[in-house]
């Protein structure tokens, strides 16, 4: 997953400056530019910084992740709709312990479709959308 350079300093607790002299001077592994934007990829949740040669030893604050929202269609729903007049929302967004419902979803920012046919969810969703960032939901 990839973030741009204002998510990668909030990720670490420091500026956006700073991650421009870090991204200016190489030190941000796999990080490239797209246009006007750099791409910043996450390892583990976090940008991986080089060693620098000179100053102290950097200590980055390492912030719980958070979680990631994951969104899927309901299978169920959607046949027992077929059966009555008034249907009922199909999408489900799960963030955390916090699940919402919902006939449309808007995603602001980049996300990645996951196929797991052996290792369904526990909701038995086997493929589903994955983000890191907000996700709006909309019911009718």
């Amino acid at each position: 997953m990839f973030v741009g350079s204002t998510q990668a300093a909030q990720l670490m607790g420091i500026s956006a400056r700073r991650i421009c002299q870090l991204l200016s001077e190489g030190r941000i592994k796999g990080a490239f530019k797209s246009g006007r934007f750099w791409m910043i990829p996450l390892f583990e949740g976090m940008p991986l910084v080089s060693k620098g040669t000179r100053g102290p030893q950097a200590s980055w604050r390492r912030r719980k992740p958070s979680p990631v929202t994951i969104i899927h269609v309901n299978q169920h729903t959607i046949r027992q709709n077929q059966k009555q007049e008034k249907s009922a929302p199909v999408i489900s967004v799960k963030r955390g312990k916090e699940n919402r419902y919902g006939h449309e979803v808007e995603i602001a920012g980049p996300c990645r479709v996951v196929y797991q046919p052996d290792k369904p969810k526990p909701c038995g969703a086997r493929v589903w959308i994955e983000t890191l960032f907000p996700v709006a939901v909309y019911t009718q």
